[in-house]
């Protein structure tokens, strides 16, 4: 396989797309189906994108943290906590242009900066031999805590919701029934996500021959989704509290899909004809901020005394009625015209990186 591998941005694109393609619905009244997220315990479509993201966010560190032999010098250390920086106040500064009375401190951009952070200086101080342990000593503690905290609990009760109320305040915070789905507590799981990529990652970048590579990948695959899956009778798959059963079933489709695409891609290369979806792969972080950044201010903007937004859904609704059809026509064409933003960008070589 090359040290480029092209599946990896092929991935990363496709992930970018579901992922405006999910938050930028014509209607909230009228979403489609697929595109919704689970109401609580459970798995739909939508809830794979984010962990997807986070699963190459880890993969794309060890290409990234290669060069530097894993060692965290004290230049490799202020640019990684630069990095999260930005990431983390472009993520605010997202929430800042919404009508809101308050900002909400900690989002989805916020999370990944946490554990890019968090993830790249671990990587870099302990031998990789224990990354599994810690993976599994993350999970199996935020099992307790959960289990311990009524973590399941809809609700305030639950101890998620209590943190994240005494350390962010409920005006800083997403409220549903008290439950921020990018709490302080639940990043830790995420951390783990983030480790399981990376050595999913160290596999893909391995000396092993291309054949040993793949199988390693389709058996990890398997058995972090199986594990996951059998596991949620006594840890519910949940999103919003991100429970360890989800990063296992979320992981190992992450793997499954990765191990396929690479092997049509870099290793077979039978599909050559890829260059759509690395447009928002090349520039992934640029189009999701784009996306939110463009969805927020047409909402805000008015014209013929109603939101651009509406104005829009509402021309698509006459032709197809107003329902979930319409709302994933709106979806598809403000995807489609970040899509075009990045096309240009790509066509120019340009690649925008936070």
């Amino acid at each position: 396989m090359r040290q480029r591998m092209i599946a990896l941005d092929v991935l990363r694109g496709m992930t970018i797309g579901g992922m405006i393609l999910v938050n930028s619905p014509g209607t909230w009244e009228h979403v489609f189906p697929p595109l919704c997220h689970s109401a609580w315990n459970g798995m739909t479509f939508a809830d794979l994108i984010f962990p997807l993201f986070l699963f190459m966010t880890g993969v794309s560190m060890y290409i990234s943290l290669q060069k530097y032999h894993f060692t965290l010098t004290p230049p490799l250390l202020l640019k990684i906590l630069r990095r999260s920086a930005l990431i983390f106040l472009v993520g605010m500064g997202i929430y800042a242009l919404a009508p809101l009375g308050h900002i909400r401190i900690l989002g989805v951009l916020q999370r990944i900066a946490l554990c890019y952070g968090c993830g790249a200086v671990w990587v870099c101080c302990v031998r990789h031999s224990r990354l599994p342990w810690i993976v599994a000593v993350l999970l199996l503690g935020y099992c307790g805590l959960l289990l311990w905290g009524n973590g399941f609990e809809y609700g305030t009760g639950n101890i998620l919701s209590f943190v994240d109320r005494q350390l962010l305040g409920i005006d800083h915070m997403y409220y549903d029934h008290g439950i921020d789905p990018e709490g302080v507590l639940s990043t830790l799981p995420c951390i783990a996500h983030v480790l399981i990529g990376f050595c999913m990652g160290s596999i893909c970048l391995s000396q092993a021959s291309t054949e040993r590579r793949l199988n390693q990948l389709y058996l990890y695959g398997v058995l972090l989704l199986l594990a996951g899956w059998l596991l949620q009778d006594i840890c519910p798959l949940n999103k919003k509290v991100w429970s360890p059963t989800f990063v296992l079933a979320t992981c190992g489709c992450s793997t499954l899909l990765l191990s396929v695409l690479i092997g049509c891609i870099d290793a077979t290369q039978r599909f050559r004809t890829v260059w759509p979806f690395q447009v928002l792969g090349a520039n992934s972080l640029f189009c999701y901020v784009l996306s939110e950044v463009l969805f927020i201010l047409l909402d805000a903007l008015s014209f013929q005394g109603t939101s651009l937004h509406a104005w829009v859904y509402n021309g698509i609704s006459t032709v197809c009625g107003d329902n979930a059809f319409s709302s994933l026509v709106f979806a598809l064409l403000f995807t489609g015209a970040i899509w075009l933003v990045g096309y240009l960008l790509y066509q120019r070589k340009i690649f925008i990186k936070l």
